[in-house]
């Protein structure tokens, strides 16, 4: 058994970590230590520094589960906590290789949608988050693919990485034919609820509300706590918790006692911690908007929907990685989009930098318009 190169995580490993300017980043703006236990009380940050180092319960700290079963409005008994959305990934694509199976993924999209199932041996039909359609989520699009082989359909909205996002009508339907199907339909939310609507728009609600569906989210992205590495699952089939239980228990056993602790403050105050997230992403997004105008005959773009990435293309059409390259030649990290299979595209993130954004676009203004000309006289 082979997995496929994580082309992606090799580019950020390369680059992020000493860049002046990362604009590669999918997450919302960091937390540190400190400003997490500062949320909490004083009795927070004594339980914190004094609690055993043993393992948790493999379903998950009971005070966790409890707050992250009130955000998503269900029982605790459907919350199943996970080492990141990672894990859940695992445990489902794991869970679905049976022979002949296949699964519907959107393209692009995170690279271990695709790389999992892969390796794994399971068919892969993809549905297209395409520019010509203005990235929009097709469910009739994906409806055609599957058939009574399909063992699960997976939506993630806000989409990484483009910001597509799909409409309650419209998770609705897809729920009903999944449903009446016995396919297992798994709607990825890990930035929800970030969204960037206009006029009377109302933003998606979780999937959570829905019967059949299962519900994956981490503290990783919209709460942009990755080092906890903790996420959850939300299932209302009992087993189907059961499967994801004894999953858990040979993969990882249970997440680490100190992130738990750490999610849970954040789950309490996760008004003050997504409002973080939402400040940054809506700020800076404006500024994307004037810029992304600005530099229109090099570069196209559609406005993300939410979420935290956008994914803007070259207009020439050429491969973006010797611009990413050149970028971060200059201090400036983007993602090429040959990472998801669409090479003319990149992804830019903009919600981490926070504070740093404008001086980030200032520096990424004057490469593109070097780069310009460069190709001008490539030309």
């Amino acid at each position: 058994m082979q997995l496929k190169p994580f082309l992606l995580d090799m580019w950020l490993a390369a680059y992020e970590h000493d860049v002046e300017f990362n604009l590669a980043s999918s997450e919302g703006p960091a937390w540190t230590l400190d400003e997490i236990l500062s949320l909490g009380s004083e009795e927070d940050r004594y339980r914190f520094l004094n609690h055993t180092l043993h393992y948790s319960r493999p379903e998950g700290a009971d005070g966790l589960r409890a707050v992250i079963a009130g955000m998503q409005g269900v029982d605790v008994d459907a919350v199943q906590v996970v080492t990141g959305a990672s894990e859940a990934l695992l445990i489902l694509f794991w869970l679905a290789a049976e022979a002949g199976a296949n699964v519907v993924l959107p393209q692009p999209g995170y690279p271990p949608f695709s790389a999992l199932p892969e390796s794994l041996g399971i068919e892969i039909r993809y549905y297209a988050v395409r520019k010509e359609n203005g990235f929009r989520i097709d469910p009739e699009e994906i409806k055609r693919l599957a058939d009574r082989n399909t063992k699960l359909i997976l939506v993630n909205s806000p989409h990484n990485p483009t910001g597509a996002t799909i409409g309650d009508a419209e998770l609705d339907s897809l729920h009903e034919f999944t449903a009446s199907r016995g396919i297992q339909l798994i709607s990825d939310e890990v930035y929800h609820p970030i969204y960037h609507l206009s006029g009377g728009e109302q933003a998606t609600r979780s999937a959570s509300r829905l019967p059949h569906a299962t519900v994956i989210h981490d503290f990783s992205k919209a709460f942009p706590l990755s080092g906890v590495r903790t996420g959850w699952m939300i299932e209302h089939d009992r087993k189907r918790r059961e499967l994801y239980w004894n999953a858990r228990t040979i993969f990882s056993i249970s997440n680490n006692t100190a992130g738990e602790m750490l999610a849970e403050i954040a789950m309490r105050h996760r008004a003050i911690v997504l409002g973080r997230t939402q400040e940054a992403a809506t700020r800076n997004l404006r500024l994307l908007h004037t810029f992304m105008a600005e530099h229109r005959e090099t570069i196209g773009w559609i406005p993300p929907r939410g979420g935290v990435t956008g994914f803007p293309w070259l207009i020439g059409g050429e491969n973006s990685r010797a611009f990413c390259q050149a970028a971060a030649d200059q201090g400036i990290l983007l993602a090429p989009g040959d990472c998801w299979d669409a090479p003319s595209h990149f992804r830019l993130g903009f919600a981490k930098m926070a504070g740093e954004f404008p001086k980030a676009l200032e520096r990424l203004g004057e490469f593109v318009r070097s780069w310009a000309a460069a190709s001008v006289t490539r030309a």
